[in-house]
């Protein structure tokens, strides 16, 4: 009698090996290799078999005609801005978040939104019924007429629906529910994830239908499935912020029809997630600053806004801490150790907290200079001025270097009515903000409580 074979697939990445691992080779992830049925290795073997590769004849790059895309307006200024211009027919898009967070909400807005403009928009969810789904759209102000649901999971009944009706627009809300009849694994797994996928990229090029997709996200904030669910798909967007707040950041980290530069600001309005309006004053206490609080100006691709960097400096009774919320966690041991050496602060025996307020992550370093300033607020517990903004890098060795943009994250501070900034250069224009240059972090002492 023949042996069975086992078949052990990792749930994060996808990787298959013959024996049981602790720990997947591959993704690095610990306890994540489950051994698959019998059932599942036949398929697996069924479907590799069952491949019968054309021969493809390589063509010139000169011979290749370009393709064209005409984009077509979502109907939100901030979602166009982050998709690159607007929505391409026949693209696979993949947005993640947290829960509650407003990923179905901004979609099903978005699907209200285009069938007022006379396209058929079909909206899909695993996980609400169609009646539930009605209770949102009635607040949402999206009851449309060319605005379908559909509440199923079974990708074949899915599309039996689709080839019925021609559709501009396809909602899945959301990925981890929908299972392939054809797969024999349970839905989220990664081979239905993976074959799910397959088949709505393939739905989307063929049949020139927008697909947005909604994926769960891990507790370590990466979108849950296997990571060929991202590289799969033609966008990835990922909202950030706190689901508290009324304020949420959409962030491209991939886009084959786009720069991933740009940002969308929303606000959660009675009517849902809205486009911000304004950006001015959001982030910062407009009247006074409290003691270890400093302003700074980051640029969210072409957009600057102005951010309040708190920080927190307070004798520790055993081992220091250093903690951050939306600040690098180890460019701020990096700044604390020199601020140890240069300003000679003994701030080894402190704790140290770091938080951007508004639930703005930081990912450029214009604002290191405004973190240092907030330390030294606390440190010293006196207020800065509420008309002082910091810009700059500060280096290892305490250089304050200039930072892109300069003169237009100056310039948006000349709208607010700001008047002085620490800068780490003369700026090339003259403009109405008073500017105090500062070379070395040595320096700013001088320039702090102006």
């Amino acid at each position: 009698m023949a042996k069975k074979r086992s078949l052990f697939e990792c749930q994060a990445c996808g990787f298959q090996t013959p024996r049981w691992m602790g720990k997947c080779p591959s993704c690095g992830e610990w306890e994540t290799l489950i051994e698959l049925s019998q059932e599942q290795i036949e398929y697996l073997k069924k479907s590799s078999s069952s491949k019968n590769p054309t021969a493809a004849r390589a063509r010139s790059v000169t011979e290749v005609q370009e393709d064209n895309y005409s984009r077509f307006s979502s109907g939100s200024k901030e979602l166009d801005l982050v998709l690159g211009g607007g929505i391409v027919p026949g693209s696979l898009i993949l947005i993640g978040g947290s829960p509650g967070i407003g990923k179905s909400t901004l979609l099903l807005k978005i699907a209200g939104n285009l069938a007022s403009t006379g396209r058929d928009i079909l909206y899909v969810s695993g996980e609400e019924s169609a009646g539930q789904i009605k209770l949102r759209a009635n607040r949402l102000g999206a009851n449309e007429e060319r605005l379908y649901l559909l509440n199923e999971i079974s990708m074949e009944s899915i599309l039996s629906d689709i080839s019925l009706r021609k559709y501009d627009l396809l909602v899945i809300d959301s990925i981890q529910t929908l299972y392939s009849e054809e797969t024999p694994s349970a839905p989220g797994s990664v081979t239905q994830v993976r074959t799910v996928t397959f088949e709505l990229m393939r739905l989307a090029k063929s049949k020139e239908i927008a697909i947005f997709i909604i994926g769960h996200i891990t507790k370590e904030g990466t979108i849950a499935g296997p990571r060929v669910l991202e590289h799969m798909v033609d966008t990835v967007l990922y909202f950030e912020g706190d689901g508290n707040s009324e304020l949420r950041l959409l962030r491209g980290f991939k886009n084959r029809f786009g720069s991933t530069n740009e940002v969308g600001i929303f606000e959660m309005g009675p009517g849902g997630l809205e486009d911000a309006k304004s950006m001015a004053g959001r982030f910062f206490d407009k009247e006074k600053l409290q003691a270890g609080s400093a302003l700074s100006v980051i640029m969210e691709g072409s957009r600057p806004i102005v951010i309040e960097i708190q920080a927190l400096v307070a004798e520790s009774y055993g081992h220091p801490k250093r903690s951050s919320t939306g600040y690098d966690n180890n460019r701020l041991s990096m700044l604390l150790a020199l601020l140890e050496k240069k300003l000679d602060l003994p701030l080894g025996t402190y704790d140290v907290f770091v938080n951007v307020s508004g639930g703005i992550r930081i990912v450029e370093t214009a604002a290191d200079l405004a973190v240092i300033a907030a330390i030294l607020s606390s440190y010293r517990d006196r207020e800065l001025s509420s008309r002082t903004v910091f810009l700059g890098e500060v280096s290892l060795t305490g250089e304050i270097r200039d930072i892109p943009s300069l003169q237009q994250r100056l310039k948006e501070l000349e709208t607010q009515g700001f008047e002085k900034a620490v800068v780490p250069s003369k700026p090339q224009y003259e403009s109405g903000i008073k500017s105090y240059v500062a070379r070395e972090v040595s320096r700013i002492v001088e320039w702090i409580f102006v």
